[in-house]
């Protein structure tokens, strides 16, 4: 299915906020019905990225969940079993992010992380299970006995 963009439009606020709409049509003029940010907020203070889709769905995602959760092979590896646990990044901050394509996001860590191209339906699948990734990351730490602090 080929698939392009229409009425792309995206703004800057102060305060770091990026406030876009988007909509994909496939070649038949149909609409493709993804996961689709409509708005999506960083508030650095509380170190959260608020990003709410089309289909309703608000989430409220810590800058320390999405660098650990990083879709990025320095995070996850390059195949089962061979993910890097991120220790350290209690207070991780989040300098910049991009929008890619019309697809993702990039973002940018205050650790120098940049590598992880962040989907739509990533972030929303981040959302979705914000609860149980963050108790496997929990769990995860204690068992290699590391700390979310740097040290």
């Amino acid at each position: 299915m080929l698939v392009s963009p229409i009425n792309l439009h995206w703004a800057a606020f102060p305060n770091h906020n990026l406030s876009f709409s988007l909509r994909l049509v496939s070649a038949s003029g149909n609409i493709v019905r993804l996961f689709h940010p409509i708005e999506i907020k960083v508030h650095q203070l509380s170190r959260l990225l608020e990003i709410e889709f089309d289909n309703g769905d608000h989430f409220r995602l810590p800058f320390e969940l999405l660098r650990v959760y990083s879709p990025s092979a320095e995070v996850r590896g390059h195949g089962s079993g061979q993910e890097i646990l991120q220790a350290g990044k209690k207070d991780i901050g989040l300098s910049k992010l991009e929008p890619v394509g019309n697809y993702a996001l990039q973002l940018y860590f205050s650790d120098g992380h940049n590598t992880g191209i962040y989907s739509w339906d990533y972030l929303h699948e981040l959302g979705s299970g914000q609860d149980r990734l963050w108790q496997e990351y929990l769990e995860r730490m204690q068992q290699a006995g590391a700390s979310r602090d740097v040290v």
